[in-house]
């Protein structure tokens, strides 16, 4: 009697401790999903507002006039613009593809031809210089402002001069040449977001316009009250606007960056749910060792007058409460830890002498994390799915042991 004692011991100890296991798995699948999506959501958040610092909500395109006229004609086409109670802000632009050259360095640049004094109204440029000032930028000084890693590849600071090429040019006899102006940089700016530090140069608009004449596009830039109502603003504009026009929202820009980051949100939610599916396997597993090593008691209690209802209960209680406990830890885990990631990361770096993201690679130099409630919901309610559907199972089973085959082996 004793050693049956002794072995119905062990046995609970070892079905407790693959249901802790169980619990376990459900805590860490729950808080690894919670802090993938929210550093996911983070990144997604604070590249595209970085983007935005510098670039508008809309952009309106004449690509039947030449940049002088539009630039002449802007504010009118602002003003119809701003009838839409969205608009809230408007300035010019002239866009062009460029060299910048200096010495041996040469690197190709996205040319925005802009006018310092309305450029405040579409974005944050000049809360973003990291030298000289954006007011610099004067008609017919042919002043640049560079990009923070553009200039640190040129080589050059404020002050220095350097060459630009422009891709319209002249042909002779002698063959191509290029349209070439000196510029004098007069400014630096840093948005943190390396793609852009790195190849984008402001000009004043009038300048640009000079420069490139009919190579570029010219049109008015717009921000608008809620950015995430741009595609909707851009089709209302559509309509209001004459039909050589053509408007363009900050998400087509960027379209295929932001589609490619969605993909990943879903494959890495499906991904991790595995470890989550994983746990709740243990769990059935636990469950199935508790019905073979508890046989004889729920035989007890069948001729004590127990239905097998009641006896699946107990089973689908016990699932459960292992499910909403693993549940609520990891969602407390994840969520501490995607609070205060700004925290945890630099110091695991710092430890470990490592950087995890780059900035060449990654755009942005800090780990973000933008917990969503939304998100944390859904994989709560998808963690106790899993846990609950993996009770079914054994207590199905247990509500099935017959009281007279178990106590006759016995």
């Amino acid at each position: 009697m004793s050693r049956g004692r002794k072995r119905s011991a062990r046995g609970d100890r070892f079905v407790s401790f693959i249901a802790a296991s169980s619990m376990m798995g459900i805590a860490l699948g729950v808080a690894a999903l919670i802090v993938v999506l929210s550093v996911m959501n983070g990144f997604q958040t604070q590249v595209r507002d970085r983007m935005l610092s510098v670039l508008p909500h809309l952009e309106l395109y004449a690509p039947r006039s030449s940049a002088d006229q539009v630039l002449a004609e802007w504010k009118d086409l602002a003003n119809r613009a701003k009838e839409n109670t969205q608009v809230r802000g408007a300035a010019p632009f002239v866009a062009a593809q460029a060299m910048l050259a200096r010495g041996s360095a040469l690197n190709g640049v996205q040319a925005r031809g802009i006018d310092p004094r309305y450029e405040s109204d579409v974005s944050d440029l000049a809360g973003q210089m990291a030298s000289g000032r954006l007011s610099d930028l004067k008609s017919g000084s042919f002043g640049v402002v560079l990009g923070s890693q553009l200039a640190g590849s040129l080589g050059v600071g404020v002050g220095d001069t350097l060459l630009l090429l422009a891709p319209q040019g002249s042909v002779s006899p002698a063959g191509f040449t290029p349209r070439m102006r000196q510029m004098t940089v007069v400014g630096t700016f840093s948005t943190g977001y390396y793609e852009y530090d790195a190849s984008l140069a402001f000009l004043n608009a009038e300048d640009a316009a000079r420069v490139f004449r009919d190579s570029g596009a010219a049109g008015v830039r717009l921000r608008i009250a809620d950015m995430h109502r741009a595609p909707a603003v851009a089709q209302q504009l559509r309509g209001q606007l004459p039909q050589s026009l053509y408007v363009q929202d900050w998400t087509q820009n960027n379209r295929t960056w932001f589609a490619a980051v969605q993909t990943e949100k879903r494959m890495m939610f499906l991904i991790l749910t595995l470890i989550v599916a994983v746990a709740a396997f243990n769990l059935l597993s636990s469950l199935v060792m508790a019905v073979k090593d508890k046989q004889s008691d729920i035989a007890i209690l069948r001729t004590l007058g127990a239905n097998p209802g009641e006896i699946a209960r107990i089973f689908l209680v016990q699932g459960s409460l292992i499910g909403v406990i693993g549940t609520l830890a990891g969602v407390l885990l994840g969520a501490l830890v995607a609070y205060n990631i700004d925290v945890i990361v630099p110091f695991i770096e710092n430890l470990l002498g490592v950087q995890f993201l780059p900035q060449q690679i990654y755009f942005i130099s800090q780990m973000p994390s933008n917990p969503q409630v939304a998100d944390m919901v859904v994989i709560g309610v998808t963690s106790l799915v899993l846990s609950l559907l993996a009770t079914l199972y054994p207590s199905w089973r247990a509500s099935r042991l017959q009281p007279a085959q178990v106590l006759r082996h016995d």
